[in-house]
Parts: C-alpha cells; sequence; structure tokens
C-alpha cells in the first residue's frame, strides 16, 4: 500500500517538475531576512520573507499529499541555540483537481531565534528548501545569511503582522470535545477525529499531523454534522514498519473562511 501511494505521489510529481538542474530561486521568489528585534528574554525574534512572483504560491509545513513540505537547515549559524517557527494561518490550494495547503504572493514566516551567549549577535546562515507551484511545481533551494544584533529593539509591524495571523489555539476558538478513535487497516491505521467546534466557513477542512515524521498520513476527508466536524484519514509508516500512535502527539488544524484552529492531542472517545 504504501509503496503505491508513493509511486502516486512522485508520478504527480514528476509531471509538473522543472528538471533538476534548473534554478528558478532568483527569477521566481525573493527571499530574504528580517532583522526583527532583540527581546528581553535574549530570544531574538526576527523572519523569513518570501515575495513571489505574480500566481506562485509555495506550501504550509503540512503541504498536502501534492505538496514539497519547507525543510531549514541553519548549521552554519554562528551563537545559534535553536529556532522556532510560527506558522501564519494558511490557506486552502486547488492544484489540478488535488488540494493543498499554503500561502499565495508574500509569506513572512517569523522566526524565534535563541543565542548561545545572550547579548551577543546571531548569525543566522543556513538554507531553506521549498517548493514553488503554478502552473508548474518544483523544488527550489535559497541560501539566506542576516546578523541579527543584540541592541535591536523597535518592532518590524510586517513581523506582528504574520504573529497576530497564526492560528487560534482550541481555548481561543471555543473548542469542545474532541476524540479520536483508531483502528487498524492493512499496512496502517485509520483514524477517525470528531472536534466540536463552529463552523469556519464553507470551505472547512482539518489537516491532522503526528509527532513522529515516520509515519505518513493521507489527506483527511472532512464532513460537517451538525455541531461536530468529523475527518478520516490513513497512517502508515513510510519504511512499511508497524508503529504505535502517540494520542497527545497528533495535530488537527481546522482551516476554512481565512481562519484557523490549532488543536493539539486527540483523547480516546
Amino acid at each position: 500500500m504504501m509503496r503505491q501511494l508513493f509511486a502516486l505521489c512522485l508520478a504527480f510529481a514528476g509531471a509538473f517538475a522543472l528538471p533538476v538542474n534548473a534554478n528558478p530561486a532568483t527569477e521566481l521568489v525573493d527571499a530574504r531576512i528580517l532583522s526583527g528585534w532583540r527581546g528581553a528574554d535574549g530570544r531574538h525574534v526576527a523572519a523569513l520573507q518570501l515575495d513571489m512572483k505574480q500566481g506562485w504560491k509555495t506550501y504550509w509545513r503540512a503541504p498536502g499529499d501534492a505538496g514539497i513540505p519547507p525543510r531549514f537547515d541553519w548549521r552554519g549559524s554562528q551563537n545559534l541555540s535553536g529556532v522556532s517557527i510560527t506558522w501564519p494561518t494558511p490557506r486552502t490550494i486547488s492544484q489540478n483537481g488535488v488540494r493543498t495547503i499554503g500561502y499565495a504572493d508574500r509569506l513572512v514566516l517569523p522566526l524565534h531565534v535563541m543565542p548561545k551567549r545572550k547579548g551577543q549577535a546571531i548569525t543566522l546562515d543556513g538554507t531553506v528548501e521549498l517548493g514553488l507551484c503554478k502552473d508548474v511545481c518544483l523544488p527550489v533551494t535559497l541560501r539566506i545569511s542576516q546578523e541579527l544584533t543584540q541592541d535591536i529593539r523597535k518592532r518590524d509591524p510586517s513581523i506582528v503582522a504574520a504573529l497576530a495571523a497564526r492560528p487560534y489555539t482550541a481555548q481561543e476558538a471555543g473548542v469542545g470535545r474532541v476524540t479520536c478513535a483508531v483502528s487498524p487497516i492493512k499496512d496502517g491505521l485509520q483514524l477517525r477525529a470528531e472536534i466540536a467546534i463552529d463552523r469556519r466557513g464553507s470551505d472547512e477542512v482539518a489537516v491532522i499531523e503526528t509527532d513522529n515524521p515516520q509515519i505518513w498520513v493521507a489527506q483527511a476527508r472532512t464532513e460537517r454534522q451538525g455541531v461536530r466536524l468529523v475527518a478520516e484519514t490513513e497512517l502508515y509508516h513510510v519504511n512499511g514498519n508497524s508503529f504505535a500512535l502517540n494520542r497527545d502527539g497528533i495535530r488537527i488544524t481546522v482551516i476554512g473562511g481565512g481562519q484557523a484552529v490549532d488543536i493539539k492531542g486527540c483523547p480516546a472517545r
């Protein structure tokens, strides 16, 4: 089953990818680090800004079956302890009949940067691998570098706006009972999530993730049943192995109406 699923994904990607020696990054997207500001706790808030050519789109962290998830490598950095990301609310994108999740035009992606040594500058240096789509879909690798000095205190309005555009928490959105029923299927598990949540527009969908990168999660089928949103999906290990599912690590994002709700954890009924 997994081999068939991955073969379909590869076939879809191959149908729209450009040759591997193509280098469209400089023509299709302008990437830079916004310097941001240093907080009183020593954490630096910066952002990756992507300005894409008209009509081009890039993907969210869980892009869907046909998308390319962004990957970040900061190993060239100096005085860096770690980087965490606040993802602004994405939107659903119809791509040749397949649903993907992502962003269009401009993306400001807030980066929370922790230094090894507080009070000193950080050099954020690395690569970003991401997918760009319009009439074709292709992977690009961007090299970015920026010094983040500790004396910057003024907040960048574009980063502040991106932080404010994050999904609501379950508590903020007034989410009620959330349960997940898990049952075995051939080579994997089937998951059915039921969420007591107000309707998020006519286009609402649920995206399901796990905390295990070795578990492949199929695109969820989403159905509104009165006050409940029901999402069903299948999960498989990428190597075909058996696996255990950590319910606390299940993450469900409900997207619709220009908003999103981030729900963490999914207990049994």
